[in-house]
């Protein structure tokens, strides 16, 4: 009997478990993994891409650019002119400026445009510039 009174007397005053430094903890967390993720613009296009017996890994990839098997250019979802193409790599590459930029061009598409995508991230003080393929 004397049990009993003690678990209802701890009730009554206020034995309650608090969560409040458990969510503060939590959501310290999740804003670290916010401020800490790495953003990468998509293209927006899905392309076929050219098979190679030799694949590298990317790091720290930072802008993705799709080349379309018509030719045409894709960053960040939106179909680009190619005369913009610079000054889209350059105001996305400011927000990273050690990522690298990755060209997926659809094996249907021509060189000249691959080159001029090339030419433009490198006029956009982009060093490093891969082209992504897929393994045979």
């Amino acid at each position: 009997m004397a049990k009993r009174g003690v678990a209802a007397r701890a009730n009554q005053d206020g034995g309650e478990i608090d969560l409040t430094p458990m969510l503060d903890v939590v959501f310290i967390m999740l804003i670290f993994f916010i401020v800490t993720a790495v953003f990468i613009k998509e293209p927006g296009v899905e392309v076929t891409r050219p098979s190679t017996d030799k694949r590298e890994q990317v790091k720290n990839q930072n802008v993705l650019i799709a080349i379309d098997a018509k030719n045409a250019i894709w960053i960040d979802r939106k179909k680009i002119d190619e005369r913009a193409v610079k000054t889209v790599v350059e105001r996305i590459h400011a927000d990273n400026p050690l990522g690298a930029v990755v060209i997926q061009a659809d094996g249907e598409s021509n060189a000249a445009t691959y080159a001029l995508v090339w030419d433009a991230a490198k006029e956009a003080g982009v060093v490093d510039i891969h082209l992504a393929t897929d393994p045979k």
